[in-house]
């Protein structure tokens, strides 16, 4: 859908938050929708304790028409490029999964001339191919205070605080025309063809609409309480179903700002690590099958170390998995009301910018045939990309070689690993991972970043066919060559992290504020 698309009508979104407000912001601002209201319940708060996010979100923030230095400080934000994996593959190893595509995008033509070089000498495969990761080890930030907003030399995301996010897109949302309501829905209201006509509010209000969007969260109020959508567990794949969460200031204003999540491995599970402005936002995600809560607690503990004491952390339950129809009649799920994974590589959010564009571009008003066969195909792409998801969940945890704890032999049993992520696995002991793998359309994470994962992890792949049918080895020991001899210099031409967040919010205190707090 162009932004000069025909309206759907009245679209009525249920549940604030990220979401709800992203979605908002999204349908407002950029496809600029006319109509659009928000129901929200001061009684639901926001699950979110901090988020990372995919470099997808610049050009989401991009197209709302905010800066890029509001958007920091409003939201509390940091850059990422990418994530460190501490202790996944044996417990005492190191990898990144950078943001940066391989040196010309050549990703397929240089890895078995990667792997045919194994031995001491040779460096990690996203050293061997990105400066990124000497960037963020060496804690530059991604971008100069010179480039232009939302682009820079390195690929980047963000990490930021949650509540100040959806706090900020509700502003800038309602200062684009979207009305808000605030209640509890106590009730339904259906045409007899099953579509949602109104809700109900608990104070007696009643709220029409003619497209609807559930934001409800794990509530699934429209999609599962109303109309009915099935729920696909995840759970014999992705164990984790838990997560204590604690937030820890700096010891110091200024103390340096990873420029990238930090993922340390567990017996159970995995701590997260991201850092704020003001804080660093901890948890620690994990199985309860393999672990009791008070278990958990002390590992958080001894991660955060002394400056724990002070804090009680906040657990979070949850299931893995998805709604088996996220398209509906006239109504879409997006958000955790669709589907959850444990935060591992940032989904969450993505699949709500996915969500919205898809949206965007099938819904078209006043034809229900349409409408039901883009509900079909959006059924289809959506249930596909979440799967291709938890096969890329599960590779981080199923090429172990860790065999400390029950929770590591349990993710590396064939058993709990999908057949088509074990059949591809199966290929790739004797061949790299083919553009053939993948289906573009409906993958989360490109062909790359199976790779940095795969081969971060200690994977092995013999080319049991030879090197002959792979050509430009020469070509390949160049590029090699010039990624290493590029590395200083990306780090010299890049300033400090948490210099470069100083500068943002300095510019920001010079632009006009565009909405109200």
């Amino acid at each position: 859908m162009t932004t000069d698309s025909p309206s759907p009508g009245r679209v009525v979104i249920v549940g604030g938050g990220t979401a709800g407000w992203l979605a908002a912001a999204y349908l407002s601002r950029t496809l600029k929708m006319p109509n659009i209201t928000l129901v929200e319940s001061s009684e639901i708060g926001i699950i979110g304790v901090g988020e990372g996010t995919f470099p997808t979100i610049r050009t989401t923030l991009a197209g709302l028409g905010i800066s890029e230095a509001e958007f920091l400080v409003e939201a509390d934000a940091t850059f990422k490029q990418g994530v460190l994996f501490n202790g996944w593959a044996t417990g005492s190893d190191s990898y990144f999964h950078p943001f940066n595509l391989p040196v010309g995008g050549e990703d397929e033509a240089l890895l078995p001339h990667w792997i045919a070089a194994a031995g001491p000498a040779r460096a990690a495969w996203a050293d061997a191919v990105t400066v990124q990761e000497r960037v963020i080890r060496a804690g530059r930030a991604p971008k100069r205070p010179e480039d232009a907003d939302f682009s820079g030399p390195m690929n980047y995301a963000y990490h930021f605080d949650a509540a100040r996010f959806a706090d900020y897109l509700r502003r800038i949302s309602v200062a684009a025309g979207v009305s808000r309501v605030e209640g509890t829905v106590r009730a339904v209201e259906r045409h007899a063809d099953g579509d949602i006509a109104a809700l109900l509010l608990a104070d007696g209000g009643k709220v029409e609409g003619d497209f609807f969007l559930d934001c409800s969260g794990f509530h699934a109020l429209l999609i599962g309480q109303t109309l009915g959508s099935g729920f696909t567990s995840c759970a014999d794949s992705l164990f984790n179903d838990r997560a204590l969460a604690m937030q820890v200031p700096y010891a110091r204003p200024d103390a340096p700002v990873r420029p990238y999540t930090l993922a340390t491995a567990h017996e159970a599970g995995w701590t997260w690590d991201i850092g704020l402005s003001g804080r660093r936002g901890i948890g620690y995600v994990y199985s309860s099958r393999h672990c009791s809560d008070e278990e958990a607690e002390a590992t958080l503990r001894r991660y955060v170390g002394s400056e724990s004491d002070a804090f009680t952390p906040r657990q979070l339950r949850f299931e893995t998995g998805y709604r088996d129809t996220q398209w509906i009649g006239n109504c879409v799920a997006v958000g955790l009301s669709a589907g959850f994974f444990e935060p591992l590589e940032s989904t969450g959010i993505m699949l709500i910018e996915a969500a919205l564009r898809m949206i965007g571009d099938f819904l078209v008003p006043g034809d229900r045939t349409a409408r039901d066969a883009a509900a079909r195909s959006f059924n289809r792409l959506m249930a596909a990309r979440f799967a291709r998801i938890v096969h890329f969940l599960k590779l981080h945890y199923c090429v172990t070689r860790r065999t400390d704890s029950a929770y590591w032999r349990d993710n590396a049993d064939r058993a709990s690993i999908p057949q088509d992520l074990q059949d591809m696995l199966a290929q790739w002991r004797h061949r790299p991972p083919s553009r053939f793998d993948f289906l573009v359309d409906v993958e989360t994470f490109l062909p790359p970043s199976y790779h940095y994962i795969l081969y971060g992890m200690g994977y092995e792949t013999l080319l049991t066919a030879g090197t002959d049918r792979y050509p430009g080895a020469a070509e390949a020991r160049d590029i090699f060559t010039r990624v290493r001899g590029a590395q200083a210099g990306a780090c010299a031409a890049l300033p400090d992290h948490r210099a470069l967040l100083n500068q943002y919010h300095a510019r920001a205190a010079t632009i006009p504020a565009k909405v109200s707090r």
